[in-house]
């Protein structure tokens, strides 16, 4: 797998990879290669009902936040005329994007759901008490990703650019340089640079941020309180928060995609099929079931 330089991205960004696994808190989706979608898990709002849905390019989740009292979560599907679906929890208006036009990369993280438009600018909807959603003044966008209480963006130029809460310096990126993609965690912000490194800023109790060793990896994703890699060689890394085994990866083979939810880790792998590792408590790991899941575009 090659890496593509930040400028290069700029160029393809009608043509980024769409993600077709999403985790939640407590629930898992899958985009299936004839454009239709599967989930699993919690469904107490609705997230899971996604049986209706056809013409998917890709798939988001919301809710990364592990706390007792939680498990309120969304999902969004991304059509492929632009527009965008939702279910689930709108308590505060995140699954209000009825009106959205020229999408092409979704996601979603507690209580909002963010789009990159096809002129690579963003729109927002849900909570906003901490900024997360002011992202109206942003340009020159070619991915994004998001937390708990902040919102991520990686520009054409290779640099990062973060709104929302930053009290444990999850939004300290002015320094990056040479970044080709992004992920967001509950309280930390990883990016992956050019050169297959990772770079990390946030809380870090549990060593979620804790990836400085890390070389040869092409994809990331975060968890509440862990971060994943994907190597070049398909096999894939994993530090933090290791209560329910979601770190548990040493032992995948051949994957080509990865999601991370709020306790529980997805690999996708080649041939289409899904693995899972992590807490099973609502069933959100009951994937052993799933295939033909569709493939990222590279």
């Amino acid at each position: 797998m090659n890496y593509i330089s930040p400028k290069e991205v700029a160029l393809k960004v009608k043509r980024l990879p769409k993600d077709t696994i999403a985790l939640g808190c407590r629930h898992t989706v899958g985009l299936k290669s004839d454009g239709t979608v599967t989930a699993v898990g919690d469904n107490k709002y609705g997230q899971c009902d996604v049986s209706g849905w056809r013409d998917i390019v890709a798939v988001a989740a919301g809710n990364v936040h592990m706390a007792t009292n939680t498990g309120n979560a969304h999902t969004i599907g991304l059509k492929s005329d632009g527009t965008v679906v939702a279910v689930g929890w709108n308590n505060e208006g995140q699954c209000d994007v009825s009106d959205w036009r020229d999408i092409v990369v979704v996601a979603a993280g507690w209580r909002r759901t963010i789009g990159l438009k096809s002129d690579s600018t963003v729109v927002a909807v849900g909570r906003n008490k901490e900024g997360q959603c002011d992202v109206s003044s942003w340009r020159d966008i070619v991915a994004i990703a998001s937390g708990d209480w902040h919102t991520v963006a990686l520009k054409s130029d290779g640099t990062v650019t973060i709104v929302g809460n930053n009290r444990y310096g999850q939004c300290n990126v002015s320094s990056w340089r040479d970044i080709v993609a992004v992920a967001a965690g509950y309280l930390h912000t990883v990016g992956l640079k050019s050169d297959g490194t990772v770079g990390a800023v946030g809380l870090n109790k549990h060593d979620q941020c804790s990836i400085s060793g890390w070389r040869d990896i092409v994809a990331i994703a975060s968890g509440s309180y862990h971060t994943i890699g994907l190597k070049s060689d398909g096999t894939v890394v994993a530090v933090g928060l290791n209560k329910h085994g979601q770190c548990n990866v040493s032992g995948w083979r051949d994957i080509v995609a990865i999601a991370g939810g709020c306790a529980h880790t997805l690999g996708l792998k080649s041939d289409g099929i899904v693995v899972a590792v992590g807490d099973n408590e609502y069933g959100q790991c009951d994937i052993s079931g799933w295939h033909g899941i569709q493939l990222p575009v590279n």
